[in-house]
């Protein structure tokens, strides 16, 4: 059974178990048990959970999207675009296919929809 626990130093935590009481008397002073966090995003003022702004709500999305993109470019587009001796083996179509694919990447935050309907780009074949 999921605890949660609040001190207003040291915020919020989660225990998996209902800790015994001999390690309950580790917390410091002043830490109460708080129902269980509804979201990454709610925060506790000390008596309750509140609900994240949906400007909170869109950051966040936005970072997430973000992340997502940077991990492609980062793990997909960089291994072959950087490297002089796949890039040169690649014929011209190749090359303006990647480097369209990395600009439609980075022109991510800039669609419609962003950050919470997003249009992926196919990545090209090699």
């Amino acid at each position: 059974m999921e605890k949660g626990f609040f001190h207003p130093d040291r915020g919020y935590w989660q225990t998996l178990t209902d800790p015994s009481p001999e390690y309950r008397n580790q917390y410091p002073e002043g830490t109460i048990e708080v129902p269980l966090q509804p979201s990454p995003l709610h925060k506790f003022d000390g008596e309750g959970w509140t609900a994240p702004t949906q400007a909170e709500v869109d950051a966040a999305a936005a970072e997430a999207v973000r992340a997502k993109r940077d991990v492609v470019l980062r793990n997909d587009l960089d291994p072959i675009v950087s490297n002089p001796l796949r890039w040169a083996a690649m014929t011209e179509q190749q090359r303006q296919d990647w480097a369209g694919f990395r600009d439609a990447l980075l022109a991510i935050p800039e669609q419609d929809g962003f950050p919470h309907n997003v249009a992926w780009p196919a990545q090209p074949s090699i």
